[in-house]
């Protein structure tokens, strides 16, 4: 089936693997905004959640099937365990999609195998082609993984791989799902799969790795060069634990270094033909749209999307730069789409041109979202002289994130200074449409603002995680609030944007308790993360 001169595939796993991060659980409304965003940034796979998990990841599979899986769009994926129920939940799910990809795995380790799993290999080396098998009689196109298998017994994970692949698996994934081995280890094993499955012609080989030792994106780019022709990873490396290899960081490696690379894929060296289909100049759109949703941060100094990125403070290097970009950058900032912040839309602009902006930026809203948002608009141009891109993005993500008919704050009132005791009275609406009223002493506006919701709200949580960042600078900027609360081992995140930090600051927190209480009133959509952990 692969041929030396293939692309690169890219299947992105943000949706699935991303979001069992702790407290990056999305709605299905999110998720289709982000699949959306997937679909302009060129990635070939959207792994779009787990179906058997829950209702609301059905769901969210089935919703991004029906409206983003299109004949000219990406293939999208659902996550399966090696059982039928999980098979013929995700194959219903799936259904819409005009390609639609079921992605069945089962541990071949032999520490699963004992301690998770307790079955025998012989037992495993049964259920794998009966599950594919299986898989098939629901889409043509079946991806099998042998979860551990980094530290899988090599002759072992052979044999699975044959019986897969016999069994009609189109794609074998190899996922290092412990993040425990090194570059020239998994090229290694990559290598070692070319050369000893005897069908292995028969199917593509992906990757999928987890950066619990920083080696993620080097271990994928080893595995390139022994052989494997596609890349499991999320935007913004987002994950569990320390996360997955980060997309943009591979998409980037085989733009700047596709040189490099094209010896690989049996192409000239000096052939300028793309090495994956990814559009790079939707790179920063999405990073900043799966930041904004989920209310992950990407720190500065992160690789390609970082603040930092292009940012040069040594005098020396400044120097350089002015004179040729080339001496410190090895990357333009407009590859990724990173360009300047410009002036949009002013509080006299109308509808139809925030509506012809939001839809330039990659924005399709309903007609109620759209209002919603039109009036948000409205009252931060009151405030805010000009409108950017990126306040609008933040604007809109803000909208799209408010948990439906939940906590509301209606009003915020702060009294501080460093010779006065910090107070805020606060009045917050209720699920049940009531209004309550609270005034708190606090170490500061925010933790007297904290204090307040607390005596209204009666619910169990801690306060984990906050986090201030403004939107653009200047002194009218919009400030960005992202807080995480847990309760009873899960975490629950909430995000807002508002020129009034303190106002952000309040509605982030009662966002994040509206997602507690919606998750305790329906406990049984809750999304299980531990079932999955390829």
């Amino acid at each position: 089936m692969t041929s030396p001169n293939e692309r690169i595939i890219i299947f992105d796993t943000t949706l699935r693997d991303g979001e069992q991060s702790p407290g990056a659980t999305l709605n299905k409304d999110e998720k289709l905004t982000i699949a959306r965003q997937l679909a302009r940034l060129g990635v070939d796979v959207i792994e779009a959640g787990f179906p058997f998990a829950s209702p609301g990841d059905f769901e969210a599979v089935q919703q991004i099937a029906e409206q983003v899986g299109t004949p000219d769009g990406p293939t999208i994926c659902g996550l399966a365990r090696a059982a039928k129920k999980d098979i013929e939940a995700a194959g219903r799910a799936l259904a819409p999609a005009a390609k639609g990809r079921i992605h069945t795995f089962i541990a071949t380790s032999d520490i699963h195998l004992e301690y998770k799993l307790r079955k025998s290999r012989a037992d495993v080396l049964a259920i794998v082609p009966e599950m594919v098998a299986y898989a098939k009689t629901f889409t043509d196109d079946v991806e099998f993984s042998p979860e551990d298998a980094g530290r899988s017994d090599p002759e072992f994970l052979y044999q699975v791989l044959e019986a897969a692949i016999a069994a009609g698996a189109t794609t074998v994934n190899i996922p290092d799902t412990v993040g425990y081995t090194t570059p020239s280890e998994f090229g290694g094993l990559i290598r070692g799969i070319k050369d000893n499955v005897p069908n292995i012609d028969n199917a593509i080989i992906s990757v999928h790795g987890h950066n619990d030792l920083g080696l993620a994106v080097a271990n994928f780019l080893a595995a390139i060069e022994n052989g494997a022709r596609q890349l499991e990873c999320t935007i913004n490396g987002i994950g569990e634990r320390a996360g997955n290899a980060a997309l943009e960081e591979l998409a980037m490696a085989l733009h700047v270094r596709r040189a490099f690379y094209n010896p690989a894929l049996g192409r000239p060296i000096e052939s300028e033909e793309p090495l994956t289909n990814i559009d790079t100049r939707q790179i920063y759109k999405t990073s900043r749209l799966v930041s904004s949703l989920t209310g992950m941060f990407v720190q500065p100094n992160k690789a390609i999307v970082g603040a930092n990125a292009f940012a040069h403070e040594s005098g020396i290097h400044q120097d350089g730069v002015l004179k040729n970009k080339q001496t410190y950058e090895i990357m333009d900032a407009e590859s990724i789409g990173l360009q300047e912040n410009q002036i949009v839309l002013g509080k006299l602009s109308g509808r139809h041109a925030f509506q012809s902006r939001l839809k330039e930026l990659g924005f399709e809203l309903s007609e109620t979202e759209l209002n919603k948002a039109f009036l948000n608009f409205k009252k931060f141009a009151d405030q805010k002289k000009e409108i950017t891109d990126w306040d609008l993005e933040s604007i809109v993500n803000d909208q799209i994130q408010q948990p439906p008919e939940l906590y509301r704050v209606e009003h915020v009132q702060v009294s501080c200074g460093n010779h006065a005791k910090s107070t805020a009275t606060v009045s917050i609406r209720t699920p049940e449409g009531e209004e309550h009223t609270h005034a708190a002493i606090g170490t500061g506006p925010v933790d007297a603002t904290y204090r307040a919701i607390d005596r209204i709200v009666a619910l169990d949580y801690e306060l984990i995680e906050y986090t201030v960042q403004s939107v653009t600078a200047g002194i009218d900027a919009l400030g960005e609030v992202t807080v995480r609360l847990r309760h009873e081992g899960r975490i629950f995140s909430g995000h807002a944007a508002n020129t009034d930090v303190i106002v952000a600051s309040a509605q982030a927190y009662v966002n994040a308790i509206g997602r507690l209480y919606g998750a305790l009133s329906a406990p049984t959509a809750a999304t299980q993360k531990e079932v999955a952990k390829v």
